[in-house]
């Protein structure tokens, strides 16, 4: 990952740690991957307004699902890849989620999330997870 991506990823968890703590408002955190060509701007019109989006490279995008507790993130989730799926035509596309801990490093967070997306990438029938999939490995 580029030093200065990854900067600007800690800068994100940062803000959000401080939403949190000062505001009590949750997020949670999601790498999604996908195999062709998304633009920031086409990805813009799938999420909602209030997601926070960073490109990473041409197959990456972490997202900050502000406002919303782990629960509702998955349905978030759910809901942006049948809009993928619809868009590419495939079914190749897959979301990390971690579970919002403000006392996790952000380097642990972005860790962690590129852990479970490689695990889920790994099976050919779970498209979505969090970290309870590293419980998994052996």
């Amino acid at each position: 990952m580029n030093e200065k991506i990854k900067q600007r990823l800690l800068i994100e968890i940062r803000k959000a740690y401080y939403s949190a703590k000062r505001y009590n408002v949750v997020s949670s955190f999601a790498l999604l991957y996908h195999s062709k060509e998304l633009p920031v701007d086409k990805l813009g019109k799938i999420v909602r307004m209030s997601d926070h989006l960073l490109k990473i490279d041409e197959n990456h995008y972490f997202i900050n699902f502000v406002h919303t507790k782990h629960s509702d993130a998955f349905k978030a989730a759910q809901n942006l890849l049948h809009a993928l799926d619809l868009h590419f035509n495939d079914t190749n596309s897959a979301i990390a989620i971690d579970t919002f801990d403000t006392t996790q490093p952000g380097n642990i967070v972005i860790n962690r999330l590129e852990q479970i997306l490689k695990e889920i990438r790994k099976s050919p029938y779970t498209r979505i997870d969090d970290e309870n999939i590293l419980n998994e490995i052996v």
